[in-house]
């Protein structure tokens, strides 16, 4: 039997093991979310040595070429041949930059003389030091700011994959796993790895952990609500609600927004820190976009404006101060990497940007490096131009009758009738959330102000691109701001401002939330949706 080999680390080669059974033997971390199916295209290894002695390649592994196989897809069949693998040290492109807000810097924990003081009450000797540290826990990424609390300044920035992702790429997988034989799991996961980072935050600026007097996490009210500890199994049923939302409605708490002490909950920070759980919104959107709100000033606004949060479940709202109504959108990971064949996150090698011009295909890739697959960007820049050029019809058909086309030829990357499908649904989720609720509140694309989109992969998107094949309201393009990692930046302005932490709790209570599935012509409007065009002009209620 001959040796198989990772990073100098031997074992030996069993017929039938699976390149993932020796990853595991070997302690060697590979990322996956799919319970090792091959569905989630994310345990891609690189095979150095022995090819032919691994099983062929499965249908899941059809979008990898050269050297590159799925570890739960690949096993031993010559238990006789050497076998090297190195495992892909791939990290996601991950969104820090935001708008910004200008802000009183008012904190709830405040300097008296030699005294650390949270709401009037000394909770400790002033040290030299106060930090306060906002997080927003998305459900692919987490992301830290580190700031000052006497001065307000933003002192570093730190963000990693959500680890929780064993439990499901989605929230409905992940409320599905929590409530399963390991309760309690994504919870301590989590834990354990913002623990992890705010240690190295400390340590990279050379203070105690015990400095850091306070603590803001926002997330969509799943996430919320797995780190604060709730059973999240009532979000998943009708009426989808958290438990705190289903609290106050019967009269037993005041607000959504949650405020915990970090011992009870195993934050190492100073051990009586305040730690705030931003406010919900509704159902699934959650203290996330409540942060956004705040980062585009919407509790000041009286224009008629709209935030657009993508993602795999995006959340919408519209509205000004006096009036805001919201919706939730369960778009699915066809932007995000799944569904697709040839999809992926925005790793290196994705495709992030193409061009049609004539026969011609003009691509870039994220780092320059050679095509893996396409990422969210550049799907929604090929469905357009294959629309503008004429080689797809409005219901997502090549006009020549193909089955594909091939974005990267010379590799023969292609995007199939099958993905054109998965992406038309994904899309029109989108499509049909922004247009319900435009038509809700009785304003037409024309008669909004300003439309903020928000989320990292709403950052890269080319926006006219978005809203001719319908992803986006039809707004013109001046009316369309990029507004980054807004949630980021809300969850510091609640750290920072304890007038603006309670002016959108308030502000959360009187959004009108709509169910879009109890839309009488919700059909009507998703099959619309479907459709590879702009936003169709509305009857408004």
């Amino acid at each position: 039997m001959a040796p198989l080999n990772y990073d100098g680390q031997t074992l030996t080669s069993l017929v039938g093991n699976s390149i993932f059974d020796y990853a595991d033997a070997l302690s060697v971390r590979v990322p996956t979310s799919c319970g090792r199916t091959g569905e989630c295209h994310e345990c891609i290894v690189e095979i150095k040595q022995g090819m032919d002695a691994l099983s062929p390649h499965t249908d899941a592994e059809a979008f990898l070429r050269e050297d590159y196989r799925l570890a739960c897809q690949a096993k031993i069949v010559d238990a006789d041949a050497a076998v090297e693998f190195a495992v892909l040290r791939r990290q996601p492109r991950i969104l820090t930059r935001s708008v910004r807000r200008d802000i009183t810097v008012e904190p709830h924990t405040t300097r008296d003389g030699d005294g650390v003081i949270f709401d009037g009450v000394r909770i400790d000797d002033y040290r030299g030091q106060m930090y306060g540290v906002a997080i927003d826990v998305g459900t692919t990424t987490v992301v830290l700011n580190l700031a000052d609390l006497e001065s307000g300044e933003i002192l570093d920035t730190a963000s990693f994959e959500n680890p929780q992702r064993f439990g499901g790429s989605d929230i409905m997988h992940r409320i599905s796993y929590d409530g399963g034989d390991f309760p309690g799991e994504l919870r301590q996961v989590m834990l354990s790895a913002l623990n992890f980072e705010i240690g190295e935050l400390s340590r990279r600026h050379g203070f105690h952990r015990r400095r850091i007097y306070e603590v803001v996490i926002v997330g969509n009210s799943t996430m919320r609500d797995i780190f604060f500890g709730f059973d999240v199994q009532p979000i998943g049923e009708r009426p989808y609600k958290s438990i705190t939302e289903l609290e106050m409605l019967e009269g037993k708490r005041q607000t959504t927004a949650l405020n915990v002490k970090a011992s009870e909950i195993g934050l190492r920070v100073f051990p009586n820190a305040n730690v705030y759980g931003g406010p919900l919104i509704g159902s699934h959107v959650g203290a996330d976009v409540a942060a956004d709100m705040l980062a585009v000033s919407m509790d000041e606004e009286d224009e008629v404006v709209m935030l657009v949060d993508v993602g795999t479940n995006t959340e919408v709202v519209l509205g000004n101060r006096h009036r805001l109504m919201s919706a939730s959108c369960p778009a699915g990971p066809a932007f995000e990497g799944g569904q697709v064949r040839y999809g992926m996150p925005g790793y290196d090698g994705a495709v992030e940007s193409v061009a049609l011009d004539g026969d011609g295909v003009d691509y870039h890739t994220i780092g320059d490096a050679p095509p893996q697959g396409i990422c969210g960007s550049g799907l929604v820049d090929l469905l357009a131009e294959l629309r503008r050029t004429g080689k797809m019809n409005e219901l997502g058909a090549f006009e020549d009758g193909a089955r594909e086309f091939a974005f990267v030829p010379d590799i023969g990357m292609a995007l199939s009738r099958a993905d054109i499908s998965a992406l038309a649904q994904a899309k029109s989720a989108n499509y049909s959330g922004q247009y319900i609720v435009l038509r809700n509140y009785g304003v037409s694309p024309d008669g909004v102000a300003r439309l903020y989109l928000a989320g990292g992969f709403a950052n890269y998107i080319n926006v006219r691109n978005a809203v001719d094949i319908g992803f986006v309201a039809n707004l013109p393009e001046e009316r369309i701001m990029k507004v980054g990692n807004a949630s980021l930046e809300g969850a510091t302005i609640m750290l920072l401002s304890r007038t603006l932490r309670r002016r959108i709790e308030q502000l959360a209570q009187t959004i009108q939330h709509i169910e879009l599935e109890t839309t009488p012509d919700f059909f009507d409007i998703f099959v619309e949706g479907c459709m590879f065009n702009p936003m169709m002009p509305m009857m408004t209620e």
